[in-house]
């Protein structure tokens, strides 16, 4: 499944690294660090695709080597706490091929460059050998100056100042997204990207009319992993492979995550069978209507068409409950989840999520009644227990079974 994600970080000597290791690095390369009077040598690393330089027109030739770039950037700023360049750091979707992914972000860079005139660098990188195969990303690292025909200029304070840093990222990030979106249609992927936050995308979906889908949206953020519990858990779903099992969550973090995709898995495809549902429920009435039925025909026309549809194909007939087995184990195959496993596992699974939304509906339903039973239950006279009155309590410490005496 496509993901969205654009992080934008700074590149600080303050935090004792410069522009010239940076580059090094995300390219893997070797720069002689002039200032520093090092020499980084990363020709060794493992996974670059590809690495160009972006710089505006009219600017200087050194602007595209990558070393004389990085070490003017460096002798422009003079300050020991100076901000040398800025990264900004996309997730690129794997449903779209190598040469695709080189063209969009080498748009987005291009965008940069357009905006701010900066000279943009972008190294991009396959996924990692252990880590999520789906995990194709890029740096794009920008210097924080204008480049001009006479080299470095003034300081990009637009992205630095607080009332004007954060609209200018929360543009380039629509930008980005747009420029997946665009990459996604043209290969025909159902998949779409979304730069706005949960609360954002729900008011959207309520301007519109669309209550099932705000429904979905309305849910925290999915938990962030971390590296250290990332590679726990892709160590965990190896082992499980290996072994012929399905894989479970070792982590606290892991199974909140693993929760929380099965619960988007389960409203999509409620969505889309409410979606469908309600389409041949309006084509139903509308050609009762032109038949000259009344509305009331005409309605329970409608209704007959919304219970009597399924879906074309050879998944004609299907339940809810068999579809929303089937998109799990499809999102398993695509590594959207846990790796496939037998049929019965994907039920078990199935099942247990279905059952605690179950539960979780029925408490729902019980709130109300539970809090009339306190309300009662507090009016009610209090029969003697044998310990002290609540005046006496905290005046002496609380025995070995917690309770106070």
């Amino acid at each position: 499944m496509a993901s969205y994600h654009l992080a934008v970080k700074t590149v600080k000597r303050s935090a004792g690294r410069s522009a010239t290791a940076a580059a090094a690095y995300r390219s893997g390369g070797v720069i002689a660090c002039e200032r520093e009077g090092r020499v980084h040598d990363y020709s060794r690393k493992q996974g670059i695709e590809d690495a160009f330089i972006l710089a505006p027109e009219g600017a200087p030739d050194w602007a595209h080597d990558r070393a004389r770039l990085w070490n003017a950037a460096e002798a422009a700023e003079v300050r020991g706490n100076a901000v040398v360049a800025r990264e900004w750091e996309l997730a690129l979707p794997a449903e779209i091929g190598a040469e695709a992914r080189r063209e969009i972000a080498g748009a987005f860079a291009q965008a940069l460059v357009d905006r701010y005139g900066v000279a943009a660098d972008v190294a991009i990188h396959a996924p990692h050998r252990e880590g999520d195969e789906r995990n194709h990303h890029a740096h794009v690292l920008t210097t924080t100056r204008v480049v001009g025909e006479d080299g470095f200029g003034k300081k990009t304070r637009v992205l630095d100042a607080a009332q004007t840093g954060g609209p200018e990222i929360e543009a380039m990030r629509g930008v980005w997204a747009e420029l997946q979106n665009e990459a996604l249609e043209r290969v025909e992927a159902e998949d779409r990207v979304d730069h706005r936050s949960l609360e954002a995308q729900r008011e959207a979906a309520e301007e519109r009319g669309d209550l099932v889908a705000a429904e979905e949206l309305d849910r925290a953020p999915e938990v962030k992993l971390g590296p250290a519990v990332n590679a726990m858990e892709r160590r965990a779903a190896r082992e499980a492979e290996a072994e012929g099992r399905a894989y479970e969550p070792v982590t606290d973090r892991g199974r909140v995550v693993q929760e929380a995709r099965e619960a988007r898995w389960v409203f999509a495809v409620l969505r889309e069978e409410l979606r469908e549902r309600v389409e041949a429920a309006r084509e139903a009435y509308g050609a009762a209507r032109d038949e000259g039925q009344d509305r009331v025909s005409a309605g329970l026309a409608a209704m007959r068409a919304a219970l009597d549809k399924q879906r074309d194909g050879p998944e004609a007939g299907e339940s809810v409950g068999d579809r929303l087995r089937r998109m799990l184990a499809r999102e398993q195959e695509r590594g959207g989840g846990e790796p496939p496993g037998e049929e019965k596992d994907v039920r078990a699974r199935l099942d247990v999520a279905l059952g605690r939304r179950a539960q979780e509906s029925e408490v729902q339903r019980d709130r109300p009644q539970q809090r009339e039973d306190e309300r009662e239950e507090r009016k009610a006279p209090k029969a003697e227990t044998g310990r002290d009155t609540e005046k006496t309590r905290g005046r002496r410490g609380r025995d070995d079974g917690g309770y106070e005496r």
